[in-house]
C-alpha cells in the first residue's frame, strides 16, 4: 500500500467531516423556526457554531500528541463514531445547552479525523509536504460541495431532524472505513526530503516539542498571523444565510453559494500549498493575505442586493482564505520538524478556535447591535493586512533553534601550538 493510497484515505475521511462546518449554515433558520417558541436568536444559535470550532481546534493538540505517540488509525477511528454520533443527536437537542452539548461531541471528533488525516499528509509527503498538506486541507475546504445540494434538499423533503440523522450516520460510517487505512510511516520508511536548491523552505532540520517550540518567537508570530486570518472566512461560514437575508439574496443564490464556497476553499488550499513549494511560505502568505483584504471590503460594497457579485465576492474570500490550513502546517513542520508534526500543529491550529469565537458569536452580536456587516467585513480586511505584515516579519527573520540548546564550534588552535604541531 503506497503512501499516495493514504493520502486519499485520509482525504476521504477529511470530506466526511466537512459538512459539519460549512454546511452548518443551512440548519440555522430551521432551527430557529423550530424551536421559535423557546425564542433562540441568532446569537444563541451561532455559539454553537464557536463551541463546534473551539472542540475542534483545542482537542487537536492533546490528539497529536497521542497521535505522533501511536499512530492515527485508532484516534480516527474513535472520532468517525464521535461525528456521527454527535452531528445524528443534534436532531433531538431541545434546549441550547443540549445543542451544544452534541455540537461540541462532533468537535472533539473532528478534531481526531482532522489531525490524523493531516499527520499522515505532514509525515508521508517530506518532499512534496505543501502539496501533500494542501490536497488534505482540499478534502476538508471543498468536501461540503458534493453534499451541499443534496442537504439543501433534504432539508426541504425530510425536514432538519432527519437529514442530521442520515448524514451522520452515513458520514461516520465512512470515517471509520477510511480509518483502517492510516497508520504513521516507520523510521526509515520515509527518505528525508532534499534541500531545495532555491532555498523556499527554512530549516535547520530540528525537531522541536511543542514546549521549546512555544519558546521561539517565530510560533508567537504565526499563531497571531494564522488567529487573525482566520476570522474573515470563519464569519462568512456562519453567518452565511443571515448575510443573505441582510443583502436580498435569492434563495437560489444562496444553495449555489454555499456549493460553490467550499470548491473554492478547496482550491485555495491545494493552488497555494503548490505554489509555496516553489515560491516559499511566507512570500504566497504575503500576497493570498492581502487579496483576502480587497476580497472582505468587496463583500459589504459589491454584494448587496446582487446575486452575482454575492455569490463572486463570497468565493473571492473563500478562495484567499482557505490556503492558511495548507501554509501554516507546512510551514510548522518545516520550521519545527516532522518528529512532533502532529502535536506542534495541533497547538496551532487552535488558532481557529478563538477565530470561530469572532467569527461567529461575537460577529452576530456586533449584527444585531449596529444591524451591518460593515463594521465586521472592514475590520476583518484590516486583520488580514496585518497577517501579511507578521508574514513578511517572518521571511525576514532565521529559522529557529531549539531554545537553550548550546552549539559548538570548533576550538581555535593557538598559532604556536599549530607551528609545533607542523614540527
Amino acid at each position: 500500500m503506497n503512501r499516495w493510497f493514504r493520502l486519499a484515505s485520509a482525504a476521504v475521511a477529511m470530506i466526511m467531516i466537512a459538512n459539519f462546518q460549512y454546511a452548518w449554515s443551512l440548519f440555522v433558520k430551521p432551527l430557529m423556526g423550530a424551536h421559535a417558541d423557546l425564542h433562540w436568536k441568532l446569537s444563541d444559535i451561532q455559539w454553537a457554531f464557536s463551541i463546534f470550532i473551539a472542540c475542534q481546534t483545542w482537542f487537536l493538540a492533546p490528539s497529536g500528541w497521542f497521535i505522533d505517540k501511536v499512530g492515527p488509525r485508532q484516534f480516527v477511528t474513535l472520532g468517525g463514531i464521535l461525528c456521527g454520533a454527535g452531528w445524528a443527536m443534534l436532531s433531538q437537542a431541545n434546549s441550547l445547552s443540549v445543542l451544544y452539548l452534541y455540537y461540541a461531541a462532533t468537535g472533539v471528533g473532528a478534531a481526531l479525523v482532522y489531525c490524523g488525516s493531516m499527520s499522515v499528509a505532514l509525515k508521508w509527503f517530506p518532499d512534496r509536504r505543501g502539496l501533500a498538506a494542501g490536497l488534505t486541507a482540499a478534502a476538508y475546504g471543498a468536501g461540503a460541495a458534493l453534499f451541499i445540494p443534496m442537504i439543501a434538499k433534504m432539508l426541504v423533503s425530510t425536514g432538519y431532524r432527519n437529514t442530521l440523522v442520515y448524514t451522520g450516520a452515513f458520514q461516520g460510517v465512512l470515517i471509520v472505513v477510511a480509518a483502517q487505512f492510516l497508520r504513521s510511516p516507520l523510521a526509515g520508511e520515509v527518505a528525508a526530503a532534499p534541500a531545495p536548491a532555491n532555498k523556499v523552505v527554512r530549516s535547520r532540520g530540528d525537531d522541536f516539542t511543542p514546549a521549546q517550540m512555544m519558546r521561539t518567537s517565530h510560533f508567537y508570530l504565526m499563531y497571531t498571523a494564522m488567529f487573525i486570518m482566520g476570522v474573515g472566512g470563519l464569519m462568512v461560514t456562519a453567518q452565511l444565510t443571515k448575510l443573505a437575508d441582510t443583502f436580498k439574496i435569492t434563495a437560489a443564490a444562496v444553495t449555489l453559494a454555499a456549493t460553490l464556497n467550499p470548491i473554492a476553499n478547496g482550491v485555495s488550499r491545494l493552488s497555494w500549498g503548490w505554489v509555496s513549494d516553489h515560491l516559499g511560505r511566507e512570500r504566497t502568505m504575503v500576497i493570498a493575505f492581502i487579496i483576502q483584504a480587497i476580497a472582505l471590503v468587496s463583500v459589504p460594497l459589491l454584494a448587496p442586493g446582487s446575486d452575482t457579485m454575492f455569490i463572486l465576492s463570497l468565493m473571492l474570500v473563500y478562495y484567499s482564505w482557505g490556503e492558511i490550513y495548507s501554509l501554516f502546517p507546512s510551514m510548522t513542520t518545516d520550521l519545527f520538524g516532522m518528529h512532533n508534526a502532529s502535536a506542534n500543529y495541533g497547538f496551532m491550529y487552535s488558532t481557529k478556535g478563538v477565530a470561530a469565537i469572532v467569527g461567529g458569536g461575537v460577529a452576530a452580536l456586533l449584527f444585531e447591535k449596529l444591524g451591518s456587516w460593515d463594521v465586521v467585513f472592514y475590520g476583518g480586511a484590516v486583520l488580514a493586512l496585518v497577517s501579511a505584515m507578521i508574514a513578511y516579519m517572518l521571511s525576514k527573520m532565521p529559522a529557529p533553534r531549539i531554545p537553550g540548546r548550546v552549539e559548538f564550534a570548533p576550538a581555535a588552535v593557538p598559532a604556536a601550538q599549530e607551528d609545533a604541531a607542523r614540527g
